[in-house]
């Protein structure tokens, strides 16, 4: 009898733990701050299915707590064809909670996108394939078109980094400049286009998509970059965790919160069952200034 109780009592205690591991893991690790920036990102979103469900689920679940204004996403944001009735099954059927709610949804192009989809209102890309938006002082989004980086588009991008003025200069785009996976890997061609103009202007964050998997990977030459590109899509095992990940995740769909703060940038990358797989801050130090040999000051 004596036995039997402790056993259920180990039972139990095994139980509790296991329920505050599970509560945990679905807080909220974000300070929530009254006037702070709150936006989600979300990429290879646009392949509908039991994952796209359960991460525009997620979203609207975790919207109720943290009210996020607007949402980034990093390309492939329709898979297959792209009729009007696509656009509904793929995007605004699934996402219509966050959609009614007013949440805002800005799109890069991915390589399965048509360039049809600047057109699209509710992608808020303005009939451009590379755009800027500043939704609070101190802080400028810039999308960008990796799928043909041309000597227009890097003028375009060399002088919108110019003139921001900002603080936050936060790009957002396709193809990863620095991946761990196996499929595609580090994007070399777009990397060795963008990053010196990345670096010229002091830009703060990369957010990407094409791996379908979630990583977070070392900062690289004082640049931060995320993968963020299993909310519809996700291949399973394909993360060869390297020397460049300082956190990853190809098991789960996936999303992530941002929040910026002055001079922090707070993350929690969430799962399609509302579990918390990677959370962490940036802290921006100092002014980014260019110098002539295109790195940034500091």
């Amino acid at each position: 009898m004596r036995r039997d109780i402790m056993r259920r009592s180990a039972v139990l205690v095994l139980l509790l733990a296991g329920l505050i591991l599970v509560a945990q893991a679905q807080e909220l690790r974000l300070p929530n701050k009254e006037g702070s920036l709150k936006f989600a990102v979300l990429g290879d979103s646009g392949h509908p299915g039991t994952g796209q469900t359960a991460v525009a689920r997620q979203m609207a679940s975790w919207r109720t707590r943290f009210p996020f204004e607007f949402a980034l996403m990093t390309g492939d944001n329709l898979y297959g064809t792209e009729s009007p009735r696509d656009y509904e099954n793929k995007f605004s059927i699934p996402y219509k909670p966050l959609i009614d709610a007013g949440v805002k949804f800005y799109a890069a192009l991915g390589n399965h996108d048509d360039d049809g989809q600047t057109q699209y209102k509710l992608f808020n890309m303005d009939g451009k394939k590379y755009y800027s938006f500043r939704p609070q002082n101190g802080v400028r989004f810039f999308a960008i078109d990796t799928n043909y980086v041309d000597a227009k588009q890097l003028e375009w991008l060399d002088n919108e980094l110019a003139a921001s003025g900002s603080d936050w200069k936060i790009v957002f785009f396709h193809h990863p400049l620095y991946s761990s996976g196996a499929t595609h890997g580090s994007a070399d061609l777009q990397r060795g286009l963008l990053e010196p103009v990345f670096l010229k202007h002091g830009v703060n964050v990369a957010m990407t998509g094409h791996e379908h998997f979630y990583e977070r990977i070392k900062p690289q030459k004082g640049v931060a970059y995320f993968v963020i590109g299993s909310s519809s899509k996700l291949r399973k095992g394909d993360l060869r965790q390297s020397a460049l990940t300082a956190s990853g995740n190809d098991s789960d769909y996936a999303f992530m919160l941002v929040e910026i703060d002055r001079d922090e940038m707070y993350f929690q990358a969430i799962n399609d069952k509302g579990m918390t797989i990677d959370t962490g801050s940036i802290r921006r130090i100092g002014k980014a200034e260019p110098t002539p040999d295109g790195r940034p000051s500091r």
